[in-house]
């Protein structure tokens, strides 16, 4: 098993929510969050005024899966949450050694 997280560009959700139900995937961990890269933040203009924002909103998720399925996973959040620009995010594929589904008890591939 494998723990795919996420970490992309707000506006971008919606297009990897899709691709990844139609890459199969039937459950995900998903939340709001801020951070920086190289970039260290960005400068916006407002009212004539110009700030710096240091930490950049973005959405994490994270999937838990089959050892088969993360190509498809990996290449389904890559090509969707893809713009070209600086920011678009990163994907870590983790090992995962252990899942237990609280509601039954199931455990592993069958909490999966």
């Amino acid at each position: 098993m494998k723990l795919v997280t996420a970490v992309i560009k707000p506006h971008k959700w919606e297009d990897v929510r899709q691709a990844l139900e139609t890459a199969g995937v039937s459950g995900m961990t998903v939340g709001e969050v801020s951070g920086y890269g190289r970039q260290k933040g960005h400068t916006e203009v407002y009212r004539g005024a110009e700030y710096e924002i240091s930490l950049v909103p973005k959405i994490r998720l994270e999937v838990a899966i089959d050892d088969e399925d993360v190509e498809t996973v990996v290449a389904a959040i890559e090509t969707s949450a893809q713009t070209g620009r600086i920011g678009d995010g990163k994907i870590w594929v983790s090992p995962l050694e252990s899942v237990v589904r609280v509601r039954t008890g199931d455990r592993d591939e069958a909490a999966l």
